[in-house]
């Protein structure tokens, strides 16, 4: 159960963070942070002056690190390949918040149809009122216009919600967009993201097909399109397409690890495959592909129904290229903090540093959650905001 800080009117708070091991995801030792009105307002080295009328929560060494950012989970549910009654429920609040996710980008799926664009916006905008922090991409895997205000580029201009657009390739239910449909969906995505000052990515949805990413080579490469716009995603669906996403990554692209649904390899290892290879950590990034439709299936192996796409596979991924990959903790949790919000274009995310959403997690000694602070106010009903003390000397 969540505790429930989301009432209306209510007065900002400040209090200060005593000594946390903060990981921003950088680690900078021990630390003081204070935070007002949702935003990280100071950080300093603990024990240098603090201000005495701000209530203080001391940490006791406890890690703090960035809240966890899924830019790819079906807010709204997904599924519905064996039938309506294979569709996927909505994500409540309490089960983002319990896995650290503080930040989600909701997305459609193959389904225009029974899923609607404006019942994902209406899904992050209530996201948003209950505490954490919500966006979208508008459409969905075909080229047919599934967008709020009726075409993509007002979208992105006019709802601040919108981050950019999703479209599949490589994949038969996809619409087999033409090189010429990618550049014009790309140019639409990077002219609305110049006006109304947001990156514009598209996201693109890989299926299993032979082509796998070829045409985004060809908008790189042959028609010079900048890289850093195109995002496509599942790239470790297999092992051929995952050698491909390898390269698309050295030439700079950003690559996305689907957690929650991994057929190829555990996501873990494919990053520790990639690295081996050269590929610079800060252009991997995690996702769940949460409340994706997956099939059930029995202890023979036969189909017995379906299943949600876990939405916690990012922490437990990201803990296991710490704890058996030999990443450093701050380094693991770069694929879902800092890239995730390089990626998206969020540049007051996935960060500990003054001027940031103060949007945090709280770990034990075993990585455990101990608690989720979203744009400052604590989530978890297990503890209670700062309470006033008087600072140490």
């Amino acid at each position: 159960m969540l505790k429930n800080q989301r009432t209306k009117n209510r007065e900002p708070i400040q209090y200060l963070l005593l000594n946390a091991e903060v990981l921003s995801p950088e680690p900078m030792g021990l630390c003081d942070v204070w935070v007002a009105s949702g935003k990280v307002v100071g950080l300093r080295p603990a024990g240098q002056d603090r201000p005495s009328t701000v209530p203080a929560l001391d940490l006791q060494g406890q890690k703090l690190v960035p809240g966890f950012i899924d830019q790819h989970i079906h807010l709204i549910g997904a599924g519905g390949k064996s039938g309506f009654s294979s569709m996927t429920p909505e994500i409540p609040l309490e089960d983002l918040v319990r896995c650290g996710t503080t930040t989600a980008v909701g997305l459609l799926g193959t389904d225009g149809s029974t899923r609607s664009i404006k019942s994902l916006y209406a899904k992050v905008k209530a996201l948003e009122e209950e505490g954490m922090s919500a966006y979208m991409y508008t459409g969905y895997y075909g080229l047919e216009p599934t967008h709020i205000t009726g075409n993509l580029q007002d979208d992105m201009i006019f709802i601040d919600k919108v981050l950019g657009c999703k479209v599949a390739i490589a994949d038969i239910r996809s619409s087999y967009p033409t090189d010429l449909e990618l550049l014009r969906l790309l140019r639409n995505v990077m002219v609305a993201g110049r006006i109304a000052r947001k990156k514009g990515i598209l996201h693109l949805h890989l299926g299993a097909l032979k082509t796998s990413l070829d045409p985004l080579f060809r908008l790189v490469e042959e028609h010079e399109f900048p890289i850093e716009h195109i995002s496509p995603t599942h790239v470790a669906r297999s092992q051929t397409l995952f050698e491909h996403s390898i390269e698309f990554a050295k030439l700079g692209g950003m690559i996305d690890i689907t957690t929650g649904a991994s057929k190829y390899t555990e996501p873990w290892k494919a990053v520790v495959y990639a690295l081996d290879q050269g590929v610079d950590l800060h252009k991997m990034t995690f996702s769940t592909d949460g409340y994706a439709g997956l099939d059930a299936r029995d202890a023979g192996g036969n189909v017995i129904g379906t299943r949600p796409a876990p939405i916690e596979a990012n922490r437990e991924q990201a803990f296991l290229l710490h704890t058996q990959g030999g990443l450093p903790l701050s380094e693991a949790l770069k694929l879902i903090t800092l890239n995730p919000a390089t990626n998206v274009g969020l540049p007051h995310k996935g960060r500990i540093a003054v001027g940031a959403d103060a949007d945090f997690v709280l770990l034990s000694d075993t990585l455990d959650i101990a608690q989720v602070y979203c744009k400052g106010m604590s989530m978890l009903a297990e503890a209670d905001l700062p309470q006033p003390h008087s600072p140490r000397a």
